[in-house]
């Protein structure tokens, strides 16, 4: 590799790693269209940390445990319904 492509490879790398930085300090939200929503998952069907007892992605085993949560489209959160009330955009107790 000359040094030209050496440094053309260093500067596309930084580019990369920039860009990675500026998606990862938006929310999830702005990135994808969608957002957390707390409090809808059935059990087992719940994104990653659903509380105490549970370590990622479909783990949860309460159906609508307010500390679970998944991916909805972006502001329909708060109004989708469940047996144990609206869907929350921060966790429930």
């Amino acid at each position: 590799m000359t040094k030209t492509q050496t440094t053309l490879a260093a500067a596309a790398m930084l580019a990369l790693a920039a860009g990675a930085a500026a998606a990862a300090d938006k929310p999830a939200d702005a990135q994808n269209g969608k957002e957390k929503c707390y409090g809808v998952a059935k059990a087992g069907q719940n994104a990653c940390m659903a509380g105490p007892g549970t370590s990622c992605a479909g783990t949860s085993k309460i159906d609508y445990d307010g500390k679970a949560w998944m991916e909805v489209p972006k502001g329909t959160c708060v109004t989708i319904q469940t047996p144990k009330g609206p869907g929350s955009l921060t966790p429930k107790a």
